[in-house]
Formats: C-alpha cells, sequence, structure tokens
C-alpha cells in the first residue's frame, strides 16, 4: 500500500500546498496572499485533491508548516491540518520552517536563515541527516553569524540577496549561499513521510506552534 501525505504551509506572504505519496511529490502548488489564507485555502485544497482524486479519507497522514512565521499564518494552518486529521481519523506532523529549508542542502552543515522582519531572522544549523545541531533562534544575521563554529558552512534561504554583504565581510566569504524555493510544502511532506515511516507521526491535538520569537505568542496558541 502507497502512503499518501498531505502538507501545507500558511507561514508568510508566500504559502504552497502539497500531494506527496511514497515520498515523491505528486503535485506542489504556490499560493501568494498577502492579506493570509484563510479566505482561500480550502478552495485550493479541494482543488488540488479532486484533480488527483484523493479524497481526503484516503490520506495517511496530514502535516503542516509549525513556524517559524506570521503568527496569524502559523494558526491557521495548524488549525486546518488538526481539522483534516482529526476528520479523517489520522496522524499529523507538525515541521519547522527551517529544517525544510535546510533540507534542500548539500553541505555536512546547512544553516537555515529565514527573514524575521525587525532587522532579524530565524535561523538554525543542521547537519546532513537533519539534525538540528542547538537551538532555532530570532536574532540579527550578523550576530548568529558569530556564534556559529568555524567550519564549512552552506547557507540557505528564499531570499539571499540581503545577506550577502554580511558573508562576504567575514569569515564565510566562500561558503555556498543557496536559495530555496518559496514553496516548501513539498519538503514539508517528504519530512513528513519520513517522520511517518518511522511511528513519529502524533494525535494532531498535539501539533504545537514553533514562533521561535516570543513565548506569549505560543501560550497565545495554546489556550
Amino acid at each position: 500500500m502507497s502512503v499518501r501525505i498531505f502538507a501545507l504551509d500558511t507561514t508568510a506572504e508566500f504559502g504552497s500546498l502539497a500531494l506527496i505519496e511514497d515520498g515523491r511529490t505528486v503535485e506542489e502548488v504556490l499560493l501568494h496572499s498577502p492579506d493570509g489564507f484563510g479566505h482561500i485555502l480550502f478552495d485550493h485544497l479541494e482543488r488540488l485533491l479532486q484533480r488527483h482524486g484523493w479524497p481526503v479519507r484516503e490520506i495517511d497522514c496530514f502535516a503542516a508548516a509549525a513556524g517559524p512565521g506570521s503568527f496569524t499564518g502559523v494558526r491557521i494552518g495548524l488549525a486546518a491540518v488538526k481539522g483534516l486529521a482529526e476528520a479523517a481519523g489520522k496522524p499529523a506532523v507538525g515541521v519547522s520552517n527551517l529544517e525544510a529549508a535546510a533540507s534542500f542542502g548539500q553541505a555536512g552543515l546547512r544553516a537555515a536563515v529565514l527573514d524575521a522582519r525587525r532587522g532579524e531572522v530565524y535561523a538554525a544549523l543542521y547537519d546532513a541527516a537533519l539534525g538540528r545541531i542547538g537551538d532555532e533562534v530570532v536574532a540579527r544575521f550578523p550576530h548568529w553569524l558569530a556564534s556559529l563554529p568555524d567550519a564549512p558552512v552552506e547557507f540557505l534561504t528564499p531570499d539571499p540577496a540581503p545577506f550577502r554583504a554580511a558573508l562576504a565581510a567575514g569569515r564565510f566569504a566562500s561558503a555556498p549561499l543557496t536559495a530555496v524555493p518559496r514553496a516548501l510544502a513539498a519538503a514539508i511532506g517528504r519530512i513528513a513521510y519520513h517522520r511517518f515511516l518511522q511511528n513519529e507521526a502524533n494525535d494532531p491535538a498535539a501539533l504545537d506552534a514553533n514562533y521561535v520569537r516570543r513565548s506569549d505568542a505560543e501560550l497565545f496558541w495554546r489556550e
């Protein structure tokens, strides 16, 4: 029997939906909605499932980007996946956007970086197996660079342009700077597929937001 995963990301202005079957991307749809995704998400979801003849009840696991990102966007995506998974009686997985970005790397050490606004970035360091090294943080980019080990590192981000000058000015001047897709749903789905096979998918009620920036926002979501 094949394993089917539905994944979504609504954590930023550009979001995405994806269908994954046995670790392979069936289709990924990039969405753009500066005003949020609550009013368009389920129309796109319904059309995507209809195009491939996937009833919700035949999806084995549901996955969502858990953050970091827009607080409202994170909540919308997690609420949608929780509702779908609970209705279908299936497990769910929350995946960090930073881990999804790191999955596009090739190096042994991968530094995933996302714009956090306010002059800061969300960032984390991963190994080749996507094991996180240290915590996910929100910080100014030069300050975070100073905390990284003296080792070859590949930097991964959807928009490399804001980071080139800081990298060129320091010890990472020769480090690769890789642009990852704005659509992360397929990467999230592939990570969720492997977690499902390892029995790491959870009761959807256990999904939690990964805000990184503020614990008060996390407490608001839990309440």
